[in-house]
């Protein structure tokens, strides 16, 4: 069946699951396949449960009218979304980078939507089926739309720019991350990158993050750039206090003298300036960017300060590299309070560097007094330190729970695989 064939039935359906735990009456179901799953096996569940159409790319044990075969379920599902893409002519703006992604799109979010009618990624849909998913969201209202990338190798992001058409970008930083797949740092440039090269081929615009001079070099040759930063850039601002949630004074750019946002750490300095220079750009009054960035509080396990008794927790556990574990423990390390107890998780994806890398993070602890080190999982028990080590986070949290601590200040964060939240269930 031809895209445009298939485009018409899903404007009759326009809703897309590729889970049968999850369909609705009426949705369009694809059977996509991997590794360790094969969804069209579930074709007739899914046509049981209600689905309005089975998309697949194998044949089935039934014959059904509502069964409509392709050559391959994946690429149908992503020209699909390419062409429901191609009905808008719209802002969209993709955000990618190691650190911060979904924190700024987040923050992006609530200043867009405070003017416009503004869709975005859910959670952490970031990926090759996410994104379609993302974009089939998208309705006929739509002023704005947000789309975060994740990758962890080369040509990915590249990949999704075809189907994704992004107008606007942004780079939020590149650190170690996922140097498995990219084969160093310069392998995270050259993949983060591939956004910034295809904003360069067709006339669209970026914001960087000017302090940031591998961004410059990267972003030269884009038709349309913003800058956001400490210092010479269109928005500049700089960290008023750290010592529980981070305040921003703005410093150029805007009317709005400081913003009192409900995140913690200073290295979420740059995700707010790039939230004021998006708002600013698209002409989001200054009153509003203010309100939108106070009143947002993070979720997820992402930068969570959370009250616990008379202790306070930062609760960053949704993912953890390089990067950003260190300055997760130095900001914490600045951080109010002379009783604090850091629980880290292992770090994953870290290839022939991962060694190096953990034991680079026990270093950087090296430089401050804690009342308690906990390590979890990774490559930590491989290497010689003197502080508690656990295999995974149940363990973490056998020991947490025997613990009676009172007026202490606890930074729990590692892997999404590590699950440290756990410790704290």
């Amino acid at each position: 069946m031809q895209t445009d064939q298939l485009y018409k039935i899903f404007l009759a359906h326009p809703s897309v699951q590729t889970d049968t735990r999850k369909l609705k009456q009426g949705d369009l179901f694809f059977a996509l396949k991997g590794p360790s799953f094969n969804g069209n096996l579930f074709a007739k569940k899914a046509l049981d449960a209600g689905a309005a159409y089975a998309i697949v790319d194998e044949a089935t044990e039934i014959t059904d009218a509502r069964i409509i075969t392709v050559t391959d379920v994946l690429t149908a599902m992503q020209l699909l979304a390419k062409h429901h893409r191609q009905q808008f002519n719209i802002p969209f703006i993709a955000v990618t980078g190691s650190n911060g992604k979904t924190t700024t799109k987040e923050l992006l979010h609530e200043v867009l939507s405070s003017t416009y009618k503004t869709y975005t990624t859910e959670g952490n849909l970031n990926n090759h089926i996410g994104i379609p998913l993302t974009i089939f969201k998208i309705k006929a209202d739509a002023e704005i739309a947000l789309i975060e990338m994740g990758a962890n190798h080369l040509k990915e992001i590249e990949s999704y720019c075809q189907f994704t058409l992004p107008t606007h970008g942004l780079i939020t930083n590149c650190g170690k991350a996922h140097l498995e797949g990219f084969g160093g740092e310069e392998g995270v440039r050259k993949g983060k990158g591939e956004l910034f090269d295809y904003l360069r081929a067709n006339n669209g615009t970026a914001f960087i993050m000017n302090d940031y001079t591998y961004l410059q070099e990267m972003s030269k040759g884009i038709a349309t750039i913003k800058t956001y930063g400490t210092a010479n850039a269109d928005i500049t601002g700089e960290v008023k206090s750290s010592t529980g949630f981070l305040e921003v004074a703005l410093t150029k750019g805007t009317a709005i003298n400081t913003i009192k946002t409900q995140l913690v750490g200073e290295y979420n300095l740059p995700n707010v300036l790039a939230a004021v220079a998006a708002g600013r750009y698209f002409n989001v009054g200054d009153e509003k960017i203010k309100t939108a960035l106070e009143n947002y509080v993070p979720s997820n396990s992402r930068s969570q300060l959370i009250a616990k008794g008379s202790n306070k927790i930062i609760l960053d556990a949704y993912n953890a590299n390089p990067t950003s574990m260190k300055a997760a423990i130095e900001n914490f390390a600045k951080m109010e309070g002379s009783e604090k107890v850091l629980l880290l998780g292992g770090m994953m994806e870290l290839g022939n560097e991962s060694l190096q890398e953990h034991q680079a993070i026990i270093n950087v602890m090296g430089n401050y007094k804690w009342k308690a080190v906990v390590l979890v999982g990774g490559d930590y028990h491989k290497l010689k330190h003197p502080h508690l080590n656990f295999e995974n986070s149940l363990q973490a949290k056998e020991w947490f729970t025997q613990q009676q601590f009172n007026n202490t200040q606890i930074l729990i964060k590692g892997s999404r695989s590590m699950q440290m939240e756990k410790v704290l269930e």
